[in-house]
């Protein structure tokens, strides 16, 4: 079985929710959600962050409904091996991988090109 193991820094990063329409959805929970900010749209996902929160609306087929967790790209590569995975780079310079967690529900490790290497801190 194929695990996060132990994960130094992982932080929650955000819930994906497939939706019909990335504009549409955004537009929706903007309206829905008092202070809610669109971080980033084009036309297969979008980003919004709201109370605290960070929600991606993602076209099926891209990506399946799953929840994020952020690590430094150290640590990504780390769990890549230890899980027996391979990484994927996104347009928008992220790498992750994703992992099945009991019940089939996906979870995605992700590490940010800007992020700060917590292990060598």
């Amino acid at each position: 079985m194929r695990t996060l193991g132990y994960i130094r820094g992982v932080q929650f990063d955000h819930v994906a929710q497939q939706v019909p329409d990335i504009a549409a959805a955004l537009a929706w929970w903007s309206r829905a959600v008092p202070g809610a900010r669109v971080v980033y749209a084009d036309n297969t996902w979008g980003l919004l962050e709201a109370g605290g929160a960070r929600l991606a609306f993602v076209v099926a087929e891209q990506h399946p409904n799953h929840v994020a967790f952020k690590v430094c790209g150290e640590e990504l590569e780390r769990l890549a091996v230890v899980n027996g995975v391979e990484i994927v780079e996104h347009r928008d310079g992220t790498r992750s991988f994703y992992l099945e967690a009991p019940g089939g529900h996906p979870v995605e490790v992700i590490s940010y090109p800007d992020a700060v290497d917590e292990a060598r801190e």
